[in-house]
């Protein structure tokens, strides 16, 4: 069975629909998977930049910053991300980004 390159997948998509969020999402996912934390994060800041309701980026972003080490940047990107849910009604959403930031919170960063 041959196996899907997702970046090249996603990278295709956003050739003809640079504005697809649902594929820049999961362009950053897919480099969050690899590793490759850097360009992870250039593509979460790409889609909050040009929608900056797609709360889901938020979470993986802040996700990702901490798996990295960098508590205080998850820290700002959850804040930005709760602010976010609040706006789209997004309770699910909330309720998580709040328990991580808690967490953060009791971990004293």
């Amino acid at each position: 069975m041959m196996s899907v390159d997702k970046v090249a997948a996603f990278n295709e998509i956003l050739a003809q629909d640079p504005s697809n969020a649902f594929a820049r999402y999961g362009l950053a996912v897919e480099y969050t998977h690899r590793g490759e934390t850097a360009l992870a994060l250039e593509q979460f800041d790409t889609l909050q930049k040009s929608h900056p309701d797609y709360t889901a980026g938020y979470q993986m972003a802040a996700q990702t910053l901490l798996a990295s080490g960098n508590a205080r940047q998850a820290e700002l990107r959850l804040l930005a991300g709760i602010e976010s849910a609040r706006r789209t009604g997004n309770q699910h959403a909330l309720a998580e980004m709040e328990g991580m930031l808690d967490e953060l919170t009791n971990q004293g960063i």
